[in-house]
């Protein structure tokens, strides 16, 4: 009998590879893509313990920090598993590793990674990525945002002065989540099109999601 799927949320690393990260349909079911990638995640997971970092659920995945600084998250999509470095733009990356989670992505940088056998190679390169992301924090370096270069379209103006409960959303977002969502909005020439969009939208952001999460 298959398990029928849960919107669950994990509480521990422990219950995110048992049912996932509990934001689509298919938590809690063999179709979840944790479940694809589960071989990679628990190595990543070994990895970076050995490297020291505390381990906690945070945004629904596992998370791992230097003392309370996050530092990197596991997780998983469709085509990949990975380690995202929250401040992954400070990294040197000199062997050309990271990638943007987004086309407009300023701070996070992501590690892909597609079977075992790759991670176990590269394992003292994905260390010593660790261990520079640790070192930008406790150097207390920060990414500098540009703050929304491009103007907000009235459409989305107009939908945050009607909905307070969306504004508080939308500004609790960090930048470039915002900027994410401004430039999809702003894309399309006609007026209709582009509230369409945001109506689209609203709910992602009142959970907190930047437009390229799941």
């Amino acid at each position: 009998m298959e398990p029928k799927p849960t919107r669950q949320k994990p509480k521990t690393v422990a219950e995110y590879l048992d049912i996932g990260c509990g934001r689509c349909k298919y938590g809690g079911t063999p179709q979840c893509k944790v479940h694809s990638w589960e071989k990679e995640i628990r190595q990543l997971r070994r990895i970076i313990t050995e490297c020291g970092l505390e381990e906690e659920i945070k945004w629904d995945c596992p998370c791992y920090t230097h003392q309370g600084k996050n530092i990197a998250m596991v997780a998983a999509f469709k085509d990949y598993a990975f380690i995202s470095f929250f401040k992954g733009s400070l990294l040197q990356d000199e062997k050309r590793l990271l990638h943007k989670p987004g086309e407009n992505s300023q701070a996070s940088r992501l590690f892909k990674f597609t079977n075992p056998d790759q991670i176990i190679q590269t394992e003292s390169t994905i260390k010593a990525y660790i261990y520079e992301a640790v070192e930008v924090e406790k150097a207390g370096l920060e990414v500098v945002f540009k703050k929304n270069p491009e103007p907000m379209p009235e459409e989305l103006e107009q939908k945050l002065s009607e909905n307070a409960k969306l504004k508080e959303a939308f500004e609790a977002l960090t930048p470039g989540r915002q900027r994410g969502y401004i430039l999809h909005f702003s894309q399309p020439k006609q007026s209709q099109t582009r509230v369409s969009r945001i109506e689209k939208c609203i709910p992602k952001i009142i959970e907190g999601k930047g437009f390229h999460d799941r």
